[in-house]
């Protein structure tokens, strides 16, 4: 058995369950998260806990089970709590900027990039600290989201500039070394 699948997902006050055969509706303070899972999976919802089970130990079928769980868990935090991801632009000149919703990154292009949130995603920017907060209740969608600005301008070796999750060490080159005056 799937350690993380036998876990029960305790189901937090303010949060509401609904089940539908494969199709799961989690609603919150945050808003609602709705996905539909594989049918061999059979999710059990009583006692204000969520379970997940498996019919057979196939090796697709126990495959699926701890991360049935995994995503039910994050769909319940995700409308109860929600979540974030920081990331931080460095460089000379590089700097991100808020316009309506809108992010704008001024990374050393000819042009500004703006990038157009979708529903659910808030950014904020901290224009002192050149630092980008992505949140919303969706987990994948927040990671992915991180993951798309990141690539816009990702960290290059030699200088360190660009854009980078925070905390996220870059390995630097040394560069020329036969530069002798």
């Amino acid at each position: 058995m799937s350690r993380i699948g036998r876990m029960p997902v305790v189901i937090p006050d303010g949060v509401r369950v609904e089940l539908d055969g494969a199709r799961v509706r989690i609603q919150g303070p945050r808003g609602a998260l709705e996905r539909t899972f594989p049918p061999e999976i059979k999710i059990l919802y009583g006692d204000g806990r969520l379970t997940v089970e498996r019919p057979s130990d196939a090796p697709s079928v126990r495959a699926l089970h701890g991360m049935t769980r995994a995503l039910l868990n994050n769909m319940v935090l995700g409308v109860s709590k929600g979540f974030e991801r920081m990331l931080e632009v460095e460089g000379v000149g590089y700097r991100p900027d808020l316009d309506g919703e809108t992010l704008v990154l001024y990374v050393g292009y000819s042009h500004p990039v703006r990038v157009p949130p979708p529903e659910g995603i808030r950014f904020e920017v901290d224009a002192r600290a050149r630092t980008i907060k992505i949140t919303g209740r969706d987990k994948e969608l927040v990671g992915q989201l991180a993951a798309d600005i990141r690539k816009i301008r990702p960290p290059e070796p030699y200088k360190g500039k660009g854009i980078r999750y925070q905390g996220e060490r870059v390995r630097r080159k040394a560069g020329k070394a036969g530069k002798v005056a």
